[in-house]
């Protein structure tokens, strides 16, 4: 009996560490940022991700430069540089490591290429001068 609590035990560790992205988003991100366009106070992901799947030609590379960014943001680390000139540096995440891992991968896989680099919303609020 003692092998079969072991393999309960495990199944349901492994449960409760698999983290839900979105949810993590809608409970600390979403007060600031919008999915898309009109922007709240910080830019809107849809266009954010669309620079981050210009940028990198990875996931892997993305979702490591994301998740950096958001334990640290640094003007000079921007994707999008002339966001924080509109909506200032936003402040360092305090989410864990695996929280940030399971935010930026469930914003990552939000992009959708057929919206192209603007994230489909040309002079809609995007600082990028060749998006508007």
């Amino acid at each position: 009996m003692t092998g079969m609590g072991l393999l309960f035990n495990t199944a349901a560790d492994a449960a409760t560490k698999t983290l839900d992205g979105q949810a993590i988003f809608d409970r600390n991100c979403t007060v600031c940022h919008a999915m898309n366009p009109p922007p709240k106070s910080a830019p809107p992901i849809i266009g954010v991700i669309s620079q981050y799947h210009n940028k990198f030609q990875t996931k892997e590379d993305g979702l490591n430069h994301l998740v950096a960014y958001l334990k640290l943001p640094k003007k000079q680390d921007a994707v999008e540089p002339q966001a924080i000139t509109r909506f200032g540096l936003m402040p360092p995440s305090p989410l864990s490591e695996s929280e940030l891992k399971a935010v930026a991968g469930w914003v990552w896989d939000q992009y959708n290429p057929a919206m192209g680099a603007c994230g489909g919303f040309r002079g809609q609020g995007r600082m990028n001068k060749s998006c508007n």
